[in-house]
């Protein structure tokens, strides 16, 4: 029988299951959140145009894994805010990297050590602007500003992707899912843009 092992402090809400077949723990992130570990466990997510940086110390094995959607906060004017968004939701792709790399630093991680897998960044909803694009070229010049190395990637595409990631290992499974099944993930896509947009001129919301 397998045990969920207690999460870093600060992941609690974080979805947690024991898959049977694979005989594993794996934490389901949804937009919006992130999941750090130390333990023998996967991380779980399901992009669109969202973007997922899957980021470890290989000495350690401790990483975790983001999903935002947007690259930065944009002020009132439209122009790019890049402070921290303090609602502490990685919607934002900034605020997710960099609270993603403090967390792993924060737990033993050395910064020198840590290397990066990206994934996400496809165009998977007719009429839309490409979000998608605009995620990928932020984490690839975030990453490289910190002089962390991409090891691993695949980005863009009309595909969503099903990505399954293991800190203690480094070791990433994506699967591109079928555009037949995309439209649950549009819908959410779009709805979560707009939450985004309300939130913004409305109330400081938590989303997903």
């Amino acid at each position: 029988m397998i045990n969920i092992q207690p999460s870093i402090k600060g992941y609690e809400q974080v979805k947690r299951f024991v898959d049977k077949n694979r005989q594993m723990v794996i934490a389901k992130i949804l937009p919006g959140e992130l999941y750090v570990t130390k333990n023998n466990e996967l991380i779980s997510t399901v992009l669109g145009s969202c973007i997922s940086a899957c980021i470890w110390d290989e000495t350690l094995g401790i990483g975790g894994m983001n999903h935002f959607m947007l690259p930065i906060k944009r002020d009132a004017h439209g122009k790019d805010n890049w402070q921290l968004d303090t609602s502490y939701t990685c919607r934002y792709g900034h605020w997710a990297m960099e609270y993603l790399i403090n967390e792993i630093l924060k737990n033993g991680g050395k910064k020198e050590r840590l290397v990066a897998k990206v994934f996400g960044g496809g165009k998977i909803v007719p009429n839309m602007s490409d979000v998608g694009e605009s995620n990928i070229q932020f984490v690839r010049q975030y990453l490289q500003a910190e002089e962390i190395p991409v090891i691993a990637h695949d980005v863009g595409g009309p595909w969503p992707r099903k990505i399954m990631f293991h800190p203690n290992s480094g070791i990433a499974k994506m699967k591109r899912l079928r555009s037949m099944h995309n439209d649950t993930i549009q819908k959410r896509e779009v709805s979560y843009m707009h939450d985004i947009e309300q939130h913004e001129t409305e109330s400081d919301i938590e989303l997903f």
